[in-house]
């Protein structure tokens, strides 16, 4: 993990600003962390639900993180690729018992490696539960990332207010539960060979939200009008347990606003006609997508559709820009590197994109230590051209369609789609989790175009 350059100043900084931190300065960190818990040093989040705080308790079982360890992909993710991936390669070996770091949090502190199947509904089963995140009370060294979150396990529970009495728990004021560092420590991770592979916390705090105050709890905690718990007080600024985010399809619809617009009103068969797409991210105060960049696809599609039903699908213009063939669907083959979990080194790979060719895919691209496109973000050893969406940037895209000669007279509705999946569909179909490429469409509009006889 990296430390502070100068330990005396870190010490003083930390006493003057941090003082929690301060304290728990002795407290293991990250990978020194493991093993050195157990699973009874933490109540379990139906001892909080059922007792008190009924309302989080339901929110939380409903959100992912909730489901961080026990959610299909993330099983399949975990025991099909990264395990038999660690088993094989010293390089990636710690990503075994650092995965779940952040998906399994009580079990990597517990030292349980690997931990059992969901399917055995241990305590793993938990994933990021009530009694972990209440009883984090800093971070281990300058940035925070790769769960270098420090864990104090008691009878002292801390929350942003600090207020109430409880018969089963001391209540204290932690002002660090409310800063996006406390997201940062499992929302931003570095690969083995030392490259971002995550860094959701970071993009945020190179954007504009950041400067302004607004942090993550804002967007994926928003706060209401409600109890704290079943005997508390009412408050009207009670932060809400949805964490809604990537995996909800109301969160990602209307993220990027989307405006097409030709460069002529009116057309004849055979000439040439420019579409322009202009696409401006208003909702995130990250980069869009975010999070596990290496799995999620958001891409473009634009179609003209003439006055007799015939579809045209329009290919986006090339910019010219270094890496763009990344940025452009096509059908050749990637994530290669999925071989090595299948004891397969012959295994071609699979097709890389499963999104209509020609189509603008807004992405940054992972690759292996042989330089290939992966999907595996341990095995990452470099990152090619970011195209995501930044906060509150404004992208641009054209469109050149040479009208047919045969093209049919009247109205021509051209529809520029933006669509998004979790998972790419090839690989979704291929470890049988379909389910992960569900299309969810961010946003679409239509402009129309004359075609004269």
């Amino acid at each position: 993990m990296r430390q502070s350059g100068n330990h005396f100043l870190l010490l003083l900084t930390l006493f003057i600003f941090s003082p929690l931190v301060f304290l728990s300065a002795q407290v293991k960190a990250g990978e020194d962390a493991l093993g050195t818990r157990s699973y009874d040093d933490y109540d379990k989040p139906e001892f909080c639900g059922t007792s008190c705080h009924t309302d989080f308790y339901q929110q939380w079982k409903r959100a992912m993180m909730s489901q961080a360890y026990t959610h299909k992909w993330d099983e399949v993710e975990y025991f099909k690729l990264a395990v038999p991936h660690a088993e094989k390669d010293e390089k990636v070996a710690g990503v075994k018992a650092g995965c779940n770091g952040c998906h399994a949090p009580i079990s990597f502190l517990a030292g349980d490696v690997p931990p059992p199947l969901p399917s055995m509904n241990s305590r793993a089963n938990e994933s990021v539960s009530c009694d972990f995140c209440h009883t984090v009370t800093g971070f281990q060294g300058d940035i925070p990332y790769n769960f270098n979150y420090i864990s104090e396990p008691g009878n002292v529970k801390y929350g942003p207010r600090g207020t109430g009495k409880s018969p089963e728990h001391e209540i204290a004021k932690s002002d660090f539960i409310s800063t996006a560092e406390f997201c940062g420590t499992c929302h931003n991770e570095m690969s083995p060979y030392g490259v971002w592979v995550k860094a959701t916390q970071l993009e945020w705090k190179e954007g504009p939200y950041s400067k302004q105050g607004v942090k993550c709890q804002n967007c994926h905690m928003t706060q209401t009008e409600g109890y704290s718990s079943s005997m508390g007080n009412k408050y009207p600024d009670v932060w809400q347990h949805l964490f809604h985010g990537a995996h909800d399809p109301g969160k990602i619809r209307g993220t990027i606003e989307l405006r097409i617009y030709p460069d002529i009103d009116e057309a004849e068969p055979g000439e040439t006609v420019k579409f322009t797409v202009v696409l401006f991210n208003q909702k995130t105060g990250h980069k869009f997508p975010t999070g596990s960049v290496e799995d999620r696809i958001v891409w473009l599609d634009v179609t003209a559709t003439d006055a007799e039903g015939n579809v045209y699908h329009l290919p986006v213009d090339k910019k010219g820009f270094e890496g763009e063939e990344y940025t452009i669907a096509s059908d050749v083959l990637a994530y290669q590197d999925i071989g090595i979990a299948l004891d397969d080194p012959n295994f071609k790979g699979l097709q890389r994109d499963g999104v209509p060719l020609g189509d603008r895919i807004f992405r940054m691209p992972y690759f292996d230590p042989q330089g290939r496109m992966t999907m595996q973000q341990w095995n990452t050893a470099s990152l090619g051209v970011d195209y995501r969406i930044g906060p509150r940037e404004t992208k641009t895209e054209t469109y050149t369609f040479d009208l047919p000669d045969d093209i049919a007279p009247g109205t021509l509705t051209v529809k520029a789609v933006l669509n998004y999946q979790k998972l790419v569909k090839p690989v979704a179909d291929f470890l049988g989790v379909p389910e992960e490429a569900e299309i969810i469409e961010v946003n679409r509009q239509t402009t129309t175009l004359e075609i004269l006889e």
